[in-house]
């Protein structure tokens, strides 16, 4: 999973106190100091847990597909015991999530013995998604040799916990679209809507590799290591990445919901949760919030930063920005 688990304030400010008395020649005010990290870290870890198993129980039971609770809680708790723990390890998180959404999609797919084209479709696009962005993470992380999101939750058990049960409801809620289709019988063909969900969905996976294979291309450049890109798809959008994510969970809702029209299955309209989940991760909690942060600390005082994330769309692509030099747009 990209971006879920968020490195809060709270923790940051934990961190640079610890830094503050790490020469402190009073052993009960460093002491001190290590039991409120440890107590705040453990109640991350309740807070985070609770969270995760809540929503992963309340699916499971309203929704009626407990079976893939089971899956992808069991996946990553298996994950977590057998390398997370022992190894005090984020290697294989991602990657691990794409098994994950692998197992899910697999379990739907046996659930029937006859699929119609929207299961197919829905079935098939979810595997190339995760295929994509699942290789694409952990090469990401071989390369850097770490993710700095588990930096500070990795000591603590419980809390390192959270990010892998959060992972199990994160998988349960984007795949809602392929389980929710695969617990009805849908042989009817296909219509104008679930066309145009097909083409929408095709048209935001290839924004999203697209922006991606950019962005990588971009820092493989030693000169631009230090560097924001501002060109191709990220001249239109400061996150297309995020808006192609979006997109896609979007179309699988499009064409669930026609399902439902279709079927007389009211139940399929829950596979709307996926896309609402997705924007509310990547616009308030993991994904603009944090990359936004991370760029403001970095580039915050230079002039052309500071114009391209003023004149840049922040998700959906607009109008090319067209930066000079100087990073103004070309005729202002």
């Amino acid at each position: 999973m990209s971006g879920i688990v968020k490195t809060t304030p709270e923790v940051t400010n934990l961190k640079a106190a610890n830094e503050k008395i790490i020469g402190s020649t009073n052993p009960d005010l460093v002491e001190k100091t290590k039991r409120g990290t440890t107590a705040k870290m453990y109640l991350r870890g309740v807070v985070s847990n609770s969270l995760a198993l809540m929503a992963l129980f309340s699916i499971g039971h309203f929704l009626r597909v407990e079976r893939f609770v089971a899956v992808a809680l069991g996946m990553q708790l298996a994950v977590y015991i057998v390398h997370g723990l022992p190894q005090r390890s984020e290697k294989f998180y991602d990657l691990s999530g794409s098994f994950t959404h692998l197992a899910v999609v697999v379990t739907a797919l046996m659930s029937r013995q006859l699929h119609g084209p929207r299961q197919i479709f829905c079935a098939v696009g979810s595997v190339i998604w995760m295929t994509r962005l699942g290789t694409f993470l952990y090469n990401r992380i071989l390369k850097d040799g770490k993710d700095d999101r588990f930096s500070h939750i990795k000591p603590n058990w419980l809390a390192f916990l959270g990010a892998w049960t959060i992972q199990a409801a994160w998988v349960t809620m984007i795949q809602l679209p392929v389980i929710l289709l695969h617990t009805v019988d849908d042989q009817a063909p296909l219509g104008v809507v679930d066309v145009v969900g097909m083409l929408i969905w095709v048209i935001a996976f290839l924004t999203e590799a697209a922006a991606d294979s950019e962005k990588m291309a971009f820092r493989s450049v030693a000169e631009n290591r230090h560097k924001f890109i501002t060109t191709g798809l990220w001249s239109y959008s400061r996150h297309p990445n995020y808006f192609g994510e979006i997109l896609m969970w979007t179309a699988m809702a499009l064409i669930s919901s026609n399902a439902a029209f279709v079927l007389g299955a009211p139940m399929l309209f829950a596979a709307w949760i996926s896309p609402a989940f997705t924007m509310f991760l990547l616009l308030k909690v993991s994904g603009v919030p944090m990359v936004e942060r991370a760029g403001e600390k970095k580039w915050g005082k230079d002039p052309v930063y500071q114009r391209y994330m003023a004149n840049t769309s922040c998700v959906v692509p607009w109008f090319p920005t067209h930066l000079d030099s100087d990073g103004r747009r070309k005729g202002l």
